[in-house]
């Protein structure tokens, strides 16, 4: 899914797409607002593909909802900070021009088709209403063009599959009619989030080839939400490590599995299991565990949000949050004793 120079020449690639500031979104608790997204900022060029990665309830899919204005009311809001796409500010967006820009240039595959698709409507009608809304097509073009989106996706049979209702479909081809809605009017930036979770692994591979053959073609940009730092490894240019609601280290990804930064990283690349090990004849090593969990919104550790579980944390990090620094060839950590570059170990 990494695009070579001269492929995605549908889009400005290298421009800056999509800028993202010191976005702060907050979420109703007993105790008072918590901040699931606690200033977090990133950019986006036309045409790469990023990886978003963490533990679940890290904040990944709240941010993903946040960009398009699809926080349900009453559940969330983007306190403050700025969402910037193709230099139009969305956070102070009218509700009437976000659903103009949603499903059109910006799209979105979320983490479960069978609730993100309505069951009372046949997989060809959630298709072909996209194309009507925002192409302004008729009802038979939308149709014919729905069938020919259906085949472009890999479903067999697309002509049939259309009248199909969502339970009459496999998990696979339901992905596939997610991704044959987001992508039909060929937006510039397409969020995926978990695109493979639940699937089995054969098709998981199927969905990923499907997800950069589009990119290629088309050019478009990809934010990759997962937990998967294989699918990362596999799929992406770039990678943001986000935990607790901030982003903790950016890094190309050759750099990151090369070497990466923060203690976190580290540990979630420990965690990767191996099909082999260390020795011909070994068995493949024990999964390493990052010892606690992420911690609830609302009782997040002084200091550095992962001192607590930090084998390298010192009195420093339970005192005072470190800042998102650069480091240099396109990488950022936030931490006071990453790994590498020189810095002091940690004991």
């Amino acid at each position: 899914m990494r695009p070579s120079p001269g492929e995605g020449a549908a889009q400005s690639s290298g421009a800056q797409l999509l800028v993202v500031s010191d976005l702060v979104v907050e979420l109703p608790t007993p105790e008072g607002p918590a901040r699931a997204v606690d200033g977090v900022s990133f950019s986006l060029d036309g045409g790469e593909v990023v990886g978003l990665v963490g533990e679940s309830g890290c904040g990944k899919s709240v941010t993903a909802l946040a960009l398009l204005g699809l926080l349900p009311p009453g559940t969330g809001r983007a306190s403050s900070g700025r969402i910037l796409f193709q230099g139009e500010e969305l956070t102070t967006a009218p509700e009437k021009r976000l659903r103009d820009l949603r499903g059109n240039r910006l799209a979105m595959i979320f983490q479960e088709p069978m609730t993100a698709l309505n069951p009372v409507l046949t997989a060809g009608e959630q298709v072909a209403e996209v194309l009507r809304r925002h192409r302004g097509l008729g009802r038979r073009e939308a149709w014919a063009r729905t069938e020919e989106l259906l085949g472009e996706v890999g479903i067999p049979a697309p002509r049939e599959r259309a009248r199909d209702y969502p339970h009459q479909l496999s998990g696979g081809m339901r992905q596939r009619v997610m991704i044959a809605m987001a992508i039909a009017c060929e937006p510039r930036l397409l969020i995926a989030d978990e695109p493979t979770t639940a699937l089995d692994v054969t098709v998981q591979a199927q969905v990923l080839r499907l997800l950069g053959e589009l990119q290629t073609r088309t050019g478009m940009t990809i934010l990759l939400i997962t937990h998967d730092l294989g699918v990362v490894a596999q799929t992406c240019g770039r990678v943001l490590v986000m935990y607790s609601g901030r982003i903790v280290e950016e890094s190309p990804v050759a750099a990151l599995f090369e070497g990466s930064l923060h203690p976190y990283t580290r540990g979630l690349l420990a965690s990767m299991p191996s099909p082999r090990g260390r020795g011909e004849g070994e068995p493949p090593p024990r999964l390493t565990e990052i010892p606690g969990m992420v911690p609830a919104l609302n009782a997040r550790p002084a200091g550095c949000v992962f001192s607590d579980r930090c084998p390298r944390a010192r009195e420093r990090c339970r005192e005072r949050e470190p800042g998102l620094e650069e480091r240099g060839h396109g990488r950022k950590v936030r931490c006071f004793y990453p790994h590498g570059h020189g810095s002091e170990e940690a004991p």
